[in-house]
């Protein structure tokens, strides 16, 4: 099988079950934000410390439903049984992460600028891709007839972990978070 084969060449792709569309269809966009987010989320798995271990296997498991969040996303036939099944059991993994994780973090007063060490500033970027796809999808869903909230559910608290995590990341790494002061330039 070719890696290429020109059916796009025009702009147009083809969802799960054949129809052809924009390659800016807000579907697309959508999924292709997913699998943005699912590339920037392998990149911080990457460079995670190693203390944090159980965090690298937590993010491989958010991969891996953002991939199934694209498949149906993909998809014309929203009850097709060929479609993996959206895991209601991460939501409540990741809301016990984010708990952990903030019993060991000072309580947070202000806002933080983004950084602190690369990895941190990469669980960052991984945070605001998250934001932005779920974005697209709550914007899908409000025009369109198949019903997202347990994509949408999934994306908000990947992203309350990322803030989080980036946070770990940059105690772990010894180095400090910035406050943002905006009177204080």
């Amino acid at each position: 099988m070719n890696i290429y084969t020109k059916t796009g060449d025009q702009g147009e792709t083809s969802l799960f079950g054949g129809s052809r569309v924009p390659k800016d269809n807000l579907r697309i966009e959508a999924y292709g934000t997913c699998d943005e987010l699912i590339a920037f989320i392998g990149r911080c798995r990457d460079e995670l410390p190693k203390v944090l271990d159980s965090d690298n296997i937590l993010l491989h498991q958010i991969q891996s439903e953002i991939f199934s969040i694209g498949a149906h996303l993909a998809n014309e036939d929203a009850e097709s049984k060929h479609l993996p099944a959206l895991s209601e059991e991460l939501v409540e993994q990741i809301e016990r992460r984010i708990d952990d994780i903030q019993k060991d973090l000072p309580e947070l007063k202000n806002f933080i600028i983004p950084g602190g060490c690369s990895s941190a500033s990469m669980v960052h970027i991984a945070r605001t891709v998250c934001r932005r796809a779920e974005r697209r999808i709550v914007t899908l869903d409000a025009q369109d007839v198949k019903q997202m909230p347990h994509m949408i559910k999934v994306l908000n608290r990947a992203s309350d972990y990322l803030f989080v995590l980036a946070r770990m990341v940059v105690k772990v790494s010894g180095a400090e978070e910035e406050k943002w002061n905006p009177f204080n330039r």
